[in-house]
């Protein structure tokens, strides 16, 4: 009769281990499982998806519903398995508990479940969704109470919680998941950037990719006629500016498509061309506009081209829609694109840079992580960061890099040279 207990207790214990596995492995498998593979699947009318999704979707009380079933048969079986070693060995079967059981526990109840879970995430995920919905249905009522006590008991600690709180943004998951994985070679370089780029849209300004209007080819509409023509077709650019007594009083935009077809309709007489009508009206926008807006604006006025303007309507740049889609696929370059030597990789590691580089393309380029919250050219940054305007021949090392002033003009950084502060250490044997 005591073996028939014993036996009785035995079994109860491996029973609730079977749970604790089972809610181990499903808490892994459904925190991990791909929502956007999931979202595909139910789209297709796979119920058990759309279970996984709704699951999913209130993560807080999934987990604490698991949590707690867990909690519950570990619980019991530790106490069950007390029991069966004090009948056992007496006092000391409490020590024996304490040692199988965690060994145990940790074993089959938490490793091999997880690991299982972990490598393969979406099957056990839609495996195990239908009964996870029932158990967070019946733990429903006391997950909520243990939600509601701990955002009270976190509260004096300056710990709000609340109940739609994501703690990461759609964007910043999708930045993570494609970070992930270009470490682990599912995605190369070029595509990685890619894709960060079309994210970087809602976080960088037109002040951030502008042409700075220190760049700008403008034109000036008190020229000859003739003149304002020969350079629009000459320039490399086909939309110039076009100013009158001042170049910040900017009157309107030229097209070279639509210089040609009014100097056709005039029979090629420069002298016969009405410069002014052919201009359209200067777009202007404010340089605190987001890439992903000004995309957008692009797109619905279905035009290329907009000056960029301060809170003062002092003119700053321009921005284009090549410029926007450079930040995606990196630098776009055609037969009349003027090349300008901007970076050189030097034999001994460094990098001669222009200061008018952007910092973004250095990082892109190199896989650099400089900052460029302060400024967005490389020279802005080294003024930024010394607090001054650096004489030729200065170094500054900030940042894990060493920046050498090469060349200077007027209060403008021209070129310096940059390198990596580890491998100057390296070279010289420091």
């Amino acid at each position: 009769m005591l073996s028939l207990g014993l036996s009785v207790v035995l079994g109860a214990i491996l029973l609730l281990l079977l749970f604790s596995a089972f809610f181990s492995g499903s808490e892994t498998a459904l925190t991990a499982a791909s929502r956007a593979r999931m979202h595909r699947l139910a789209e297709d009318g796979n119920k058990r998806a759309r279970t996984v999704l709704a699951l999913t979707e209130d993560r807080e009380r999934l987990i604490g519903a698991v949590l707690l079933g867990n909690n519950l048969v570990n619980i019991l079986a530790s106490a069950l398995a007390t029991s069966l070693f004090l009948a056992l060995f007496g006092e000391a079967g409490v020590v024996y508990a304490t040692l199988v059981m965690t060994a145990v526990v940790l074993v089959f109840a938490e490793v091999a479940p997880k690991t299982v879970a972990i490598t393969n995430t979406d099957r056990v995920a839609l495996a195990v969704a239908p009964i996870l919905r029932i158990v967070t249905f019946v733990f429903g009522p006391v997950t909520a109470a243990v939600q509601l006590i701990v955002r009270y008991a976190l509260r004096p600690f300056g710990l709000d919680v609340g109940e739609n709180q994501h703690v990461l943004s759609a964007h910043e998951e999708l930045r993570g998941a494609i970070n992930l994985h270009h470490h682990e070679g599912s995605v190369v370089k070029i595509d990685r950037d890619m894709l960060g780029g079309i994210l970087d849209l809602h976080d960088l300004e037109v002040s951030d990719v502008m042409i700075h209007r220190k760049n700008i080819v403008m034109i000036d509409a008190s020229l000859p006629k003739r003149e304002i023509i020969g350079q629009m077709l000459s320039s490399p650019h086909t939309r110039q500016p076009l100013w009158r007594d001042d170049p910040e009083n900017i009157v309107g935009s030229l097209h070279v498509k639509d210089v040609l077809r009014a100097l056709a309709d005039a029979n090629w007489n420069p002298d016969a061309v009405d410069i002014e009508a052919v201009a359209t009206k200067p777009w202007f926008v404010p340089d605190t506009t987001t890439l992903q807006d000004q995309l957008n604006a692009f797109l619905r006025r279905k035009t290329h081209f907009a000056l960029v303007v301060d809170e003062y309507g002092a003119l700053m740049g321009l921005i284009t829609l090549e410029d926007i889609l450079e930040e995606i696929v990196g630098d776009i370059r055609d037969e009349h694109d003027i090349e300008v030597a901007g970076v050189r990789m030097q034999p001994d590691g460094s990098v001669v840079v222009n200061g008018t580089v952007p910092i973004r393309d250095l990082n892109r380029a190199f896989e650099w992580s400089l900052p460029d919250e302060e400024a967005t050219t490389i020279a802005g940054l080294v003024i930024h960061e010394a607090r001054t305007i650096p004489e030729v021949g200065q170094t500054f090392t900030f940042h894990g890099f060493r920046f050498e002033i090469l060349r200077r003009q007027r209060n403008q950084i021209a070129q310096l040279r940059i390198a990596p502060a580890r491998s100057l250490k390296a070279a010289t044997g420091d």
